[in-house]
């Protein structure tokens, strides 16, 4: 049988140079990573490119796009939450892009590794941090007083809150990651039983139905959690920024 977590090996292209004597490589995480951004990039701009009053389907993909972010960041955070529409817009993209083409075999998930999953969280996290302390100075810290608790309980929701709100890069990279990675090892474990019992001849190959099933409805799950987590993403993005802009709300 294959092994299922070869798929997720990083391998070497090319060399772009060294710094500190350690090797900074060109990988296929960093190719997978280029046309995933081009791939958005020609759909953005070929989308936009017609402005037909009758949409053609890249136009209308892309203004789908457009209109769902949008739509899920003013009812998460409000008109005001419009400021962050780029960035919240380029990780729903990324997301879903990258979720998407790592369905197709032979291809590579970049969201399958922890690293990128947490750089994207990380962004997220010092955007709420930073831009918080900006706009609410002082009082952005309410957002560790909670409303309503008894004084005598609340130290202990304080730090309950700190540790919460520190943790969050943690859980809202993990989510993501541990999804794909699950996904596509289970797909690999059960494409690889397809693989196997088809070499034994016919009666083989009728003994690998219900895997070849189950892996084709696995594909299909796979598309929607492909979807799925890239929507938790955004959302859990929204609510986020909704804590910068109204701290204690």
């Amino acid at each position: 049988m294959a092994d299922p977590i070869h798929q997720f090996q990083i391998n070497k292209i090319f060399t772009v140079g060294h710094i500190g004597g350690h090797e900074i490589a060109f990988t296929n995480s960093s190719a997978f990573m280029f046309a995933i951004v081009a791939i958005i990039t020609l759909l953005m701009l070929g989308g936009s490119a017609a402005r037909s009053v009758i949409p053609g389907r890249m136009q209308s993909l892309a203004e789908l796009s457009y209109e769902f972010v949008s739509d899920t960041l003013r009812s998460s955070v409000g008109e005001e939450g419009m400021k962050f529409f780029p960035l919240v817009f380029t990780l729903f993209m990324f997301v879903l892009t990258a979720n998407l083409i790592g369905i197709i075999p032979y291809t590579f998930t970049v969201t399958s590794h922890i690293i990128v999953t947490l750089a994207l969280a990380l962004t997220v996290f010092l955007t709420v941090l930073l831009y918080g302390l900006y706009k609410n100075g002082l009082k952005f810290f309410k957002l560790f007083v909670p409303h309503g608790i008894p004084i005598y309980i609340l130290p202990l929701i304080v730090v309950i809150e700190v540790i919460s709100f520190l943790s969050r890069p943690v859980s809202h990279s993990v989510r993501l990651f541990a999804n794909m990675l699950a996904g596509h090892i289970t797909l690999k474990v059960f494409a690889s039983f397809v693989a196997g019992l088809g070499s034994f001849g016919a009666l083989g190959w009728a003994g690998a139905v219900l895997p070849l099933a189950m892996t084709t409805a696995l594909t299909a799950l796979e598309l929607l959690v492909a979807f799925l987590q890239a929507y938790v993403f955004t959302i859990l993005t929204c609510i986020y920024l909704n804590d910068a802009l109204h701290p204690g709300h």
